[in-house]
Order: structure tokens, then C-alpha cells, then sequence
């Protein structure tokens, strides 16, 4: 077993002399709330150290990792050799389960996600994303990985009753279409951790055109909150070891579900239309 992952912890402890004022605070705030800082973004766990994002990064770097979320699998990885649970990031699923107990199990993980979200919704903050979307020349959708199948949901979704809306998949593509936008447009900007380089790249090049921003994301404060105009926050706690998980899936849904159906009824009249042509349009490839 790689010693990264036999003792992670002990790790940081044996190297705690070589840290920083600042590194010292972010290592006693780790090795105290290890399970909390898993699913916290590099901004909170910057809040909660009192420390800046730049020295939670340098923190990384000094126990000789690439940055704050190879840091957070690490530690994920660390926790499931150590403590014997090896459901214990994913719903409390163990090996000894039968299939009825996963079924159970992963079924409340998801209502709880669910749950959580609908907690957490801003109406205000969703009001005001569905009026920049109804006033807006182009609607753009963005994400990569897992959050980029996300993306390409919600734009078929909304494309049924909106011809106004696109989707491209390409990195390099997205930062071209992203840089074109202007203030009459909008960048909706999908990612679970906030913290994704690309995906942060195109809210900053939207967000300089003068374009409006919504983020989707689980962070409230997150390195791409500080380029959007409106956050809805979905509820799905989700490890480093669980990208993509179907809770955070369920959770991104259920927001976009909502934007669809507020703008649906903003825009009845011509929504309607849109969505009578579209649906006309595909029934001779059905049976």
C-alpha cells in the first residue's frame, strides 16, 4: 500500500515543521475536520483557516502534491484504508449489504440530494436567472467532464422551446465561444467543485465580454463564483473518489428542471409554439 495512502494524516503531522504560519493553520483545520474539508471547496477551506486560497495551494504543493484536489483524493483515499469503511464516502454502503440495503441506501442518498437543493434554492437568485435567459440574444451552455454531459442536457432540453441556446463540447471551442459573447447573452456554467481550470476559464472570458453569468455548482464560494452574476447551488455531497455521481447528477437536474419550467411559463406564447414545431418535427423517427 503506497504510503499516501496508508497515512495520510500521519503524513502531514511528520511534516508539520516544514510548514508555513499560514500551511500550520491549514494543516491543524485538516487534520481535525478531515471528513468536513472533503467536500469543501479551496475558497471555504481558505474561510475556515483564515488564510488566503494561495497558501491552502502552497500547502499542497509542500506535502508534494499538484494542488487542492489531487490534496482532497489523497485524503479520500487515506480515509477509506484507514478507518475500514469502505462505504463510507459513498452512502454508507458496505460490503457486507445485501442488494436490498444498496437499493435502500443509494435510494435515500439521492432524495437527500434532492432535499438539500431545494433547501439551499435562492428563488430570488433563480428568478433573476430565468429573466437574464428570456432577455438574452444567445444562451450558451458550459461544462467539462461529467459536468459537460450535464451541459448538453440542459441545452437539448431547452432547445425543444428555445432556438436561442447552444452547447459545444471541444475545451478550445467553448473558450471561442465564451470570448464571442457580449452583454446581451448569457453563460450558463456548470461544475460540482467550482474549482475547474477550463470551466473557470469561460466564466472569466464571458464575464469580460460583459456577458451574464449563472453558475451551477455546489459552492457558494468557489474560484468560479467570482465570475458569475447568479449561484444556484446544488445539494449532492460528493467525494474526490465520486465524480459524477448520479446524486449530483439528480441535483443539477432538478435545477435546470426548474429553470425550464419558470422560462416555459415567462415565454408561454412562444415557447409553446417552438415546442409544438420541434416535437413535429422528430415524430417520423418514431414508431
Amino acid at each position: 500500500m503506497a504510503d499516501t495512502q496508508a497515512d495520510f494524516i500521519g503524513k502531514i503531522r511528520s511534516a508539520y515543521n516544514q510548514f508555513t504560519r499560514a500551511e500550520k493553520k491549514v494543516a491543524d483545520y485538516i487534520t481535525e475536520h478531515p471528513r468536513e474539508m472533503l467536500f469543501m471547496s479551496i475558497t471555504e477551506l481558505a474561510d475556515a483557516c483564515g488564510v488566503g486560497e494561495t497558501s491552502v495551494f502552497r500547502f499542497c504543493r509542500t506535502v508534494g502534491l499538484g494542488g487542492y484536489q489531487e490534496f482532497k483524493m489523497q485524503l479520500s483515499l487515506s480515509m477509506r484504508d484507514t478507518d475500514g469503511e469502505a462505504g463510507a464516502l459513498t452512502g454508507a454502503i458496505l460490503l457486507e449489504d445485501d442488494l436490498a440495503a444498496v437499493v435502500q441506501k443509494v435510494l435515500q442518498v439521492n432524495q437527500r440530494a434532492l432535499s438539500e437543493t431545494a433547501a439551499l434554492l435562492d428563488v430570488d437568485a433563480l428568478a433573476k436567472a430565468v429573466a437574464f435567459m428570456s432577455a438574452a440574444r444567445r444562451i450558451a451552455f458550459f461544462g467539462v467532464g461529467a459536468s459537460l454531459v450535464a451541459a448538453q442536457k440542459a441545452a437539448d432540453k431547452f432547445m425543444r422551446i428555445e432556438p436561442k441556446v447552444r452547447c459545444v463540447n471541444d475545451a478550445h471551442a467553448q473558450a471561442m465561444v465564451a470570448s464571442t459573447l457580449g452583454p446581451e447573452d448569457v453563460a450558463v456554467v456548470i461544475s460540482y467543485s467550482g474549482s475547474t481550470k477550463d470551466t473557470n476559464a469561460v466564466a472569466q472570458l464571458a464575464q469580460a465580454t460583459g456577458a451574464k453569468v449563472i453558475a451551477i455548482t455546489r459552492f457558494h464560494k468557489s474560484p468560479l463564483t467570482e465570475f458569475t452574476d447568479v449561484t444556484l447551488l446544488c445539494g449532492a455531497n460528493e467525494s474526490p473518489l465520486q465524480g459524477g455521481s448520479s446524486s449530483a447528477d439528480i441535483s443539477q437536474s432538478f435545477l435546470f428542471d426548474l429553470l425550464y419550467t419558470e422560462y416555459y411559463r415567462k415565454n408561454w406564447e412562444k415557447c409553446s409554439e417552438i415546442n409544438r414545431r420541434t416535437s413535429q418535427s422528430v415524430l417520423n423517427k418514431l414508431y
